[in-house]
């Protein structure tokens, strides 16, 4: 990615540029960035199009999906000045699952303390696991481990033991929706470097290293799904996908009022609250009539009684979450709410109140430089910012590993990285298959 003539400043190497795409179900991003000198991210330019053939997640069009990957990159390219050919695709939807699984393995040389090599094998066991005919595992993560009985180890390396066992929050994909997005991107003309579940991406964005210590969720809000997870120690619990978003609530709109979806979503954005107690009663919109039809007026307040009520049912399905994960009363820094809907007025009282803990929203301003544009502070943008960021770590680690190796000292890479090993080798195989 070299600097084009449009733009005469320093010329930047390919290491220097990350781009993040997130392909979301209303709209696809693209963010292109730097590191400046302190560390911080530089978005030198945005995309943004209109997601036309994504339906919760998962590609439903791939002709409309790729047409409107490439209005995001012109744009993003345009702005930056930057030829965009490799990008972080971010992978979410609701064919992404997750469940827990306990392993086990007894050593052959048990003379031998427990090497980095054991914990790996113990891990790729995981990968063999049977799952449901057309889905694969994709990543696994560890949590903690056992040796000869011992429990809550969290790094046994270096330990002497016999039997090892382990605790594994294994992810899985649904393998044509994983080969769909691929293909849509390769169309597109452009190569994917990795895939990074989305969560991972909005978590590394919008939460910080007490939060992710100490215990929080994240919720996700999107168009199409919500997506959910949960921290603690450092290590990703639990995750989830609930298959309803932002959408769902402008269609309630839509119906509930007998008006035109660009309208509902307009007034959704504008007027709308996610308490309607909130709302004064006397406050009255008007909406142009269709072809000559009289306006039709609509009360503020119940525009917002509609919001809550489905916004209730989202936050039920996320509270039922983080009960049926065990972590409930281990969330000491609350709930975290991102993303597109999470702009909702006083959502976060209304999630504070369903759930009983505290919520804030979660902002991608952590890793950005001051000189970063004000909208890309948004958490629209989250998930895009956390692509961006989790590239450029991704090509720190494979900078320092050979040192590492050197060295002989062991440090395993951290465990919210994107897409696991079987995956990886998949992909391999789809990218040399001619997909035109």
């Amino acid at each position: 990615m070299e600097k084009t003539e449009q733009n005469n400043e320093v010329t930047n190497t390919k290491s220097e540029i990350v781009v993040g795409l997130d392909i979301g179900t209303t709209k696809i991003t693209v963010l292109v960035g730097k590191k400046d000198q302190y560390g911080k991210l530089d978005i030198l330019g945005t995309g943004k199009a209109v997601s036309n053939g994504v339906m919760r997640g998962v590609v439903a069009n791939i002709d409309k999906t790729v047409a409107s990957i490439k209005i995001a990159v012109e744009q993003a390219e345009l702005e930056s000045g930057i030829k965009i050919d490799e990008v972080y695709v971010g992978i979410a939807g609701q064919h992404i699952k997750s469940l827990q699984h306990r392993g086990e393995m007894v050593r052959d040389e048990i003379t031998h303390e427990i090497s980095k090599d054991d914990l790996d094998k113990l891990k790729e066991n995981m990968f063999k696991l049977v799952t449901i005919p057309g889905e694969e595992v994709i990543h696994v993560i560890p949590q903690e481990y056992t040796v000869d009985g011992e429990d809550f180890i969290q790094d046994p390396k270096g330990m002497a033991g016999v039997k090892i066992e382990a605790n594994f929050h294994i992810i899985t994909a649904k393998v044509a929706a994983v080969k769909n997005i691929m293909r849509c991107v390769q169309k597109a003309g452009l190569t994917p470097k990795n895939l990074i579940l989305e969560p991972f991406a909005s978590a590394l964005a919008v939460l910080d290293k007490d939060e992710l210590q100490e215990g929080v969720c994240l919720v996700d809000i999107g168009g199409g799904t919500t997506d959910v997870a949960i921290f603690l120690d450092g290590i990703i619990r639990h995750t989830a996908v609930i298959p309803f978003g932002g959408n769902v609530i402008t269609k309630d709109i839509k119906q509930g009022i007998q008006i035109l979806e660009k309208q509902a979503e307009m007034l959704k954005i504008k007027f709308g609250s996610a308490m309607s107690s909130s709302t004064k009663e006397n406050v009255i919109v008007s909406i142009p009539g269709l072809r000559g039809k009289d306006p039709k007026e609509v009360s503020v307040r119940n525009l917002s009684a509609v919001i809550e009520s489905r916004m209730k049912e989202i936050i039920d399905l996320v509270n039922f979450q983080i009960k049926s994960s065990g972590y409930q009363d281990k969330l000491m820094t609350g709930i975290v709410i991102t993303g597109g809907g999470s702009q909702l007025r006083n959502l976060p009282q209304l999630v504070s109140y369903v759930t009983g803990k505290e919520v804030r929203i979660g902002y991608p301003n952590e890793h950005l430089c001051s000189d970063s544009k004000s909208m890309i502070k948004s958490p629209i943008f989250s998930t895009g910012v956390g692509l961006v960021q989790k590239g450029f770590e991704e090509v720190v680690w494979k900078e320092v590993q050979p040192v590492i190796e050197e060295q002989d000292t062991v440090s395993e890479e951290p465990s919210t990285v994107g897409i696991g090993g079987k995956l990886k080798e998949m992909l391999e195989n789809w990218f040399s298959d001619d997909i035109n």
